[in-house]
């Protein structure tokens, strides 16, 4: 992966830093993949436009919908192809608060890993899917750099409606909101808490539910172990820097997915904790590397990535 940030204007010293990135996956499982994007920042923090394309060969385990199947453990593998485009374009309005639209296109691909293989909880194998949706984004966000926040909140909350008007394969609409808060405990020291909520509706394929695991929320559980209509999931992390630019964290945390919100327990909750080290790969935006070890209910995930988890 790499990145580059720079300003937009010279002469705009509101706006925050833009991003421009690429990345590329390989793996011993045999999915590969490509993604590029952009986020970009301008006219005196005036608009925000977002942009993502991705291809990918993913190979992964299917355990099925809902949480008695994650547990269960009996896994089917799958190869999904995919290819999608994300674009988001927000303006700024009042009380630090962006609102704009977005438009997800996408096609994807299933087909089983080993001939023969099935679940009745699948749509259709070796059959093109589209995916099509509009939608909304609403962010607000008061911290004082995006890479690395020592103060302040920051919040998000997406709606994408996918329809056959439109398109799509598959008629359901998906809701997401984040909202994360950071506290600086000391010198070199942040503590940050964050939330999130999922939920989906119509007849949504399982690839379009909640996928536990996926946006760092949770680290330790691989993605599509648990899979389910409505999730939510909490998490708090310790961070501290170190001289040499070198640092580390630590974090727990726990969710729960199912088909319906009234239909959490206590019984089915997921919870996770783990830690690791931090690189700083840019002292100007403090922007990490890190190295993330997690432990959840049914094993352990180790992860890298760009920037913190939130």
């Amino acid at each position: 992966m790499g990145g580059y940030i720079f300003n937009f204007s010279r002469k705009d010293i509101i706006s925050p830093p833009s991003v421009v990135g690429v990345a590329g996956l390989i793996t011993d499982n045999g999915s590969r993949g490509f993604a590029t994007g952009t986020e970009l920042y301008f006219n005196k923090d005036l608009y925000h436009v977002t942009t993502g394309y991705a291809r990918a060969l993913l190979n992964y385990d299917f355990y099925g919908t809902g949480t008695a199947a994650g547990n269960a453990g009996r896994k089917l593998g799958l190869k999904q192809n995919l290819d999608a485009f994300l674009g988001e374009v927000t303006r700024h309005l009042f009380w630090h608060i962006f609102i704009g639209p977005r438009l997800l296109l996408g096609t994807t691909t299933l087909a089983p890993q080993h001939l023969g293989e099935t679940l009745p909880q699948l749509p259709p194998l070796n059959v093109d899917f589209d995916l099509r949706s509009l939608g909304l984004n609403v962010e607000r966000d008061t911290t004082t750099n995006r890479f690395y926040p020592v103060g302040g909140t920051s919040g998000r909350l997406t709606a994408d409606f996918f329809d056959h008007g439109l398109g799509s394969t598959f008629t359901f609409q998906t809701y997401r909101a984040t909202f994360n808060v950071y506290h600086t405990l000391g010198k070199d020291q942040v503590l940050a808490y964050n939330a999130y909520i999922c939920a989906t509706g119509g007849a949504a394929p399982f690839f379009g539910k909640c996928i536990f695991g996926t946006n760092n929320e949770l680290r330790g559980y691989a993605a599509a172990r648990y899979i389910d209509r409505d999730m939510f999931a909490t998490q708090i992390e310790y961070r501290v820097s170190l001289p040499w630019r070198l640092g580390a964290a630590a974090f727990a945390g726990l969710g729960q997915v199912g088909p319906r919100f009234t239909d959490f327990t206590f019984d089915n909750l997921l919870p996770a904790i783990g830690g690791g080290p931090r690189f700083q790969l840019s002292t100007k935006y403090h922007v990490n590397l890190r190295a993330d070890f997690a432990q959840g209910k049914n094993g352990h995930t180790f992860s890298m990535g760009l920037g913190e988890a939130f």
